[in-house]
């Protein structure tokens, strides 16, 4: 704990926190605030409009987070990941006595734990804009209150920090594996959009992949952020995500282990 307590007090301090989820909070209210002022003016407006009508809002807020999210989680993952070996952190770490790979995981865990910070950061800000955009656009706010919706949520918000922490955990292995942050950045975004081009190819098989699988174990891979034509069901769908999570962990903990990192 000791050492979760230090990573997540440092992740704290890390431009990258406050960047990753300020900019994902940024673009949500943005879009909103898009939303609620030009809506009504638009040939789909009173589409448009659900978007801040609750209790409808509510999903898609969420869900947007989840969506575009897993791009963010992917940098977030390889920017600590990749700071590790670049600012010397993990060499002092191993120099006084730490295990390895216990240190890596801890420091992921602590990635985990931040994501579901920035998640529910983000979500609250959207609520609040949403309430706001429905009164600039005059849409009734009763919706907030709707006990279904509410109770939904729980269940959306723990699959959705689940499938982001497998995007992290994406992200968190190719840097560790590159040992750099802007190698780790550049692959993992390359792997979130090169998968996604895939599908078009390889539908059957890219549905397995750990991106298209996040957006199924959530349910929104119809027309969701990386999502395939053909998407797994959403309880094989969190199977899968598991696998790719476990995996890219032991492949950062493993390289980590046998990386010569005492030049």
């Amino acid at each position: 704990m000791r050492i979760f307590r230090s990573g997540a007090r440092t992740l704290l301090r890390r431009p990258a926190t406050w960047l990753t989820f300020g900019i994902l909070t940024g673009l949500l209210v943005l879009i909103i605030v898009a939303v609620a002022t030009t809506g009504e003016d638009a040939e789909d407006g009173p589409d448009r409009l659900l978007l801040v009508t609750f209790p409808l809002a509510y999903t898609f807020i969420l869900s947007f987070i989840i969506g575009l999210g897993g791009l963010f989680a992917v940098t977030y993952g390889a920017a600590i990941a990749g700071s590790e070996w670049s600012w010397g952190t993990l060499k002092a770490v191993v120099a006084r006595g730490e295990s390895r790979s216990r240190y890596i995981l801890l420091t992921f865990s602590a990635v985990a734990a931040y994501l579901v910070a920035g998640i529910a950061f983000s979500f609250a800000i959207g609520v609040v804009a949403a309430f706001i955009g429905a009164n600039i656009a005059g849409v009734p706010t009763d919706g907030m209150t709707d006990t279904d919706a509410i109770e939904s949520l729980p269940e959306l918000f723990s699959r959705g920090w689940f499938s982001m922490a497998e995007q992290g955990a994406i992200g968190f292995a190719v840097a560790t594996v590159a040992r750099s942050q802007l190698a780790g950045i550049g692959i993992g975004i390359a792997l979130y959009f090169g998968e996604a081009f895939a599908g078009i190819f390889l539908p059957d098989i890219v549905r397995f992949m750990p991106f298209n699988a996040a957006s199924a174990a959530v349910g929104i891979a119809d027309g969701g952020f990386g999502g395939g034509p053909n998407p797994l069901a959403q309880d094989t769908a969190m199977f899968v995500v598991l696998a790719w999570l476990v995996g890219s962990l032991i492949v950062a903990a493993v390289f980590t282990e046998r990386a010569d990192i005492t030049g």
